[in-house]
């Protein structure tokens, strides 16, 4: 049986390139190139890469990058995009749980929920992890965004989606969000790239940075900063708060 993502993204990747949550990829990639630094032989791999939007952006700027996605109609339209761009990526179909890499690449980027917190299990979100570190090398850097934990203990989720709706974008309704197991359980609402609509039953996990912290430093990162991640705007200088939707993770080896 397929599961929620996986159904999600099936036939969704053109509407999914106009919805406002991805509409931050030069902002994002400057951060990127800022942590990467000057050196543009090193090899990244963007995991979830979806559309390929910052895996085009990266090797436009001068970058080897390698993309990776379970869902082969997102990584078709990302090879299109790249052709139309004038630029060569491998994109290849992966389960971001089993990559096949081990020690190959000296940063790794997940950005925008890219496979990790969407998985049903702590366990299997844990794989996610585990298997981006092993793909880095002895002293790769690892940035993701996830959702952040903080912000549910003091904000409806519900809410969150009603006012950042958008006429023609994805919706959520249902939304009940699980104190226990902070996950959030709710209906996502859509049209897939034929016209389709479409809803599905969804859930997400938060994280707090606590969490994080102890996943990471389990799988060998000595250093690790969290921030807040604004859209298009991803910066070191900005405090995690109860404020901020999703926490911009960034580990060192």
């Amino acid at each position: 049986m397929k599961q929620w993502y996986e159904s999600l993204f099936e036939n969704y990747a053109h509407k999914y390139d106009k919805e406002c949550y991805v509409q931050g990829t030069v902002g994002e990639c400057d951060f990127i190139e800022q942590e990467a630094g000057p050196d543009k032989s090193i090899k990244i791999i963007d995991i979830g890469c979806g559309t390929g939007r910052h895996s085009i952006e990266l090797t436009k700027r001068g970058y080897s990058v390698t993309g990776v996605d379970l869902s082969e109609s997102q990584l078709a339209w990302a090879r299109e995009k790249a052709k139309e761009a004038g630029v060569k990526i491998d994109f290849k179909k992966h389960d971001a749980r089993a990559l096949p890499f081990k020690g190959e690449f000296d940063l790794a980027i997940m950005l925008c929920e890219g496979g990790f917190s969407l998985m049903e299990t702590d366990e299997m979100n844990f794989e996610i992890l585990k298997s981006a570190a092993r793909a880095l090398d002895d002293h790769g850097k690892f940035i993701f965004t996830t959702l952040n934990g903080l912000f549910p203990l003091f904000h409806s989720v519900k809410e969150f989606y009603e006012s950042s709706a958008k006429e023609g974008n994805s919706a959520c309704k249902d939304c009940s969000f699980d104190l226990v197991t902070f996950r959030d359980h709710n209906t996502v609402v859509f049209e897939d790239d034929a016209g389709n609509k479409k809803e599905l039953k969804c859930n997400e996990r938060y994280y707090v940075p606590s969490e994080i912290t102890w996943l990471l430093k389990t799988l060998g990162y000595k250093k690790i900063d969290i921030f807040g991640a604004k859209l298009g705007a991803y910066s070191r200088n900005d405090k995690l708060t109860p404020e901020a939707f999703e926490m911009l993770v960034v580990a060192e080896k």
